[in-house]
């Protein structure tokens, strides 16, 4: 496929932007005035969340005042078909705590296709990236990186397994699938959040699921798992990050996590 000459300009921008990102996270990690607010359903906002969606708007409008914008912390703007996708601190019940694992999640959508996605974990001196048709990355920056791919393990009795928690299983009517998933599973371990799907995209798990999702949380992570080889979908099994969860898997190990996953029906 050949590269898409627009897109590789839109990941550069997309690296810009994680860049203003993690120089406003880094400054306010462990800050003793960080200010924490409850959003209505009783998870934590941080000034930090609100200052990068802020900075990372007023860059685009600049730069594509023509693309809409999807954020979790601010109203949606613009409309048509290129639509940048954020999180800014995808973890911040980690942040506020003062535990390092949290990035930030920038994604483009173009005809609702996730097509470009950086994934900025600044605390662990890390960042994941991908666009279509080019492969995914991993890395300190663009200068100093390298291609990731998948892991090719074949059975869930061999597989190591990344989730956020058990409690999200069982809200979700799930639980006791979830946990036989876990049995089947040769290992089992919470990284949880975006650090998950990171992993998976580097080989390093091989099966990464949540079961509550939104568009922000999983835009970007779909995209590299995608060029990373893997495969990200919905419970039902429809590809991207469209539904309520996200499923991610080397690709091999899919279908049986699905089937795992699905509840018996009352038929059943």
């Amino acid at each position: 496929m050949p590269i898409d000459a627009n897109l590789t300009d839109d990941l550069r921008l997309a690296h810009l932007l994680a860049d203003d990102a993690d120089s406003i996270t880094m400054n306010r990690f462990k800050a003793s005035d960080l200010k924490i607010d409850a959003k209505p359903d009783m998870t934590p906002v941080s000034d930090a969340d609100v200052a990068v969606e802020e900075a990372i708007r007023r860059t685009l409008g600049r730069a594509r005042p023509r693309d809409a914008v999807h954020g979790e912390e601010l109203e949606d703007t613009g409309w048509g078909p290129r639509r940048w996708v954020v999180d800014p601190i995808d973890g911040t019940k980690n942040y506020v705590r003062g535990v390092p694992v949290w990035a930030s999640l920038i994604s483009l959508m173009i005809n609702n296709e996730p097509v470009v996605g950086v994934i900025s974990a600044p605390a662990l001196g890390r960042r994941w990236w991908a666009a279509k048709g080019q492969g995914a990355f991993a890395g300190k920056s663009l200068m100093k990186s390298e291609q990731i791919g998948v892991s090719k393990v074949a059975t869930i009795e061999d597989a190591s397994m990344s989730y956020a928690s058990l409690s999200a299983w069982v809200e979700a009517g799930q639980g006791q699938e979830f946990v036989d998933l876990m049995r089947r599973c040769w290992r089992t371990r919470a990284y949880g959040d975006f650090w998950s799907y990171a992993l998976l995209a580097e080989g390093a798990v091989d099966i990464a699921c949540e079961p509550e999702l939104a568009l922000h949380d999983m835009a970007a992570c779909a995209v590299v798992v995608s060029e990373a080889g893997g495969r990200f979908t919905d419970l039902a099994g429809s590809d991207g990050p469209h539904g309520e969860g996200g499923y991610a898997t080397n690709g091999l190990l899919h279908d049986d996590v699905l089937a795992q996953l699905t509840p018996p029906s009352d038929e059943d």
